[in-house]
């Protein structure tokens, strides 16, 4: 059974691939460039788990593909420039992303900002299409929740207080503070974007969000740990960039062993959370968050 879901997981990422492959069409040459670069980071590799978590939520709560990829896709965009801005010299100053140069050593620093800028804002022009067609509730609570997931007090947020920590120590709240809203907020969002979008009740809602805030921290541990443990080949970046940065992980402040329970605990807790989802897009979903703590890369 287990090959059956992942088989489905896979079909289900093609379709979306296909989907996301339609947003990105543009065809002025005043600005080829420009969409080539966002084509480039968007469109060049990823997991997809964003999108898939949002889907197959969706799914199992009753929705049809047509109301899910258009916020999947938005979610993805704005992983894509976040993931652009963060190689940044600025920021982490990576060379390497999923196997290839970073978005800023083929375009250009200037390039690499107008195509995070240009994902983020295209990100909500696609939602907002959607609002266009049918400005509903549920649509435009999702739409907020997204916003509220990756701006000042979200991602954001995250990303500016896990610079803030390099080189300094850590306490237990602050790393929890930087997983919660860094990786955390965008990994919380397409499980209660689901919720909302389906207008489930609040009891869902509550388990939905627990889910997300576990997952997205089982998450950024996980991320640590592969760090200092994984391979070039798989990550398809360097490791030990935590270290060599400073950085304030679970990882450094309370060691490899701890940090790995502590990923396979939150990645269970949030699979329990999860077991109220139906039927087999329900299982799917579950399966998402067990691979969390148990993937190479």
């Amino acid at each position: 059974m287990k090959n059956e879901y992942e088989e489905r997981l896979k079909a289900e990422k093609e379709s979306f691939e296909a989907y996301l492959e339609t947003r990105m069409q543009e065809e002025d040459p005043e600005v080829q460039t420009l969409w080539e670069s966002m084509r480039y980071s968007l469109l060049g590799g990823g997991k997809r788990i964003r999108a898939l978590l949002l889907i197959m939520t969706g799914r199992s709560l009753g929705l049809a593909a047509e109301t899910l990829y258009p916020f999947g896709a938005a979610l993805e965009m704005i992983h894509a420039y976040s993931l652009i801005h963060d190689d940044l010299p600025a920021m982490d100053n990576d060379d390497w992303r999923r196997g290839r140069l970073t978005n800023h050593k083929v375009y250009g620093e200037a390039g690499a900002i107008l195509a995070g800028d240009g994902l983020l804002n295209l990100a909500y022009e696609v939602v907002a299409a959607e609002l266009q067609k049918d400005p509903s509730v549920k649509k435009i609570n999702a739409f907020a929740c997204l916003a509220a997931a990756a701006g000042p007090r979200g991602m954001v947020a995250g990303q500016s207080a896990d610079l803030a920590f390099e080189g300094k120590q850590a306490s237990l709240e602050d790393l929890q503070y930087i997983e919660r809203h860094k990786t955390g907020c965008l990994l919380t969002a397409p499980l209660v974007m689901a919720g909302l979008l389906a207008g489930v009740e609040e009891d869902a809602a509550v388990q939905l969000e627990k889910a997300g805030q576990a997952a997205g921290r089982a998450f950024q541990i996980w991320d640590d740990v592969l760090d200092v443990e994984g391979s070039f080949e798989e990550l398809g970046k360097p490791l030990h960039s935590d270290e060599a940065k400073e950085k304030a992980t679970f990882v450094s402040c309370f060691g490899l062993e701890k940090a790995k329970a502590e990923a396979i605990r939150l990645s269970a807790e949030a699979e329990q959370a999860l077991a109220f989802l139906p039927d087999e897009a329900g299982e799917m979903v579950r399966l998402l968050i067990r691979k969390l703590a148990a993937r190479k890369k």
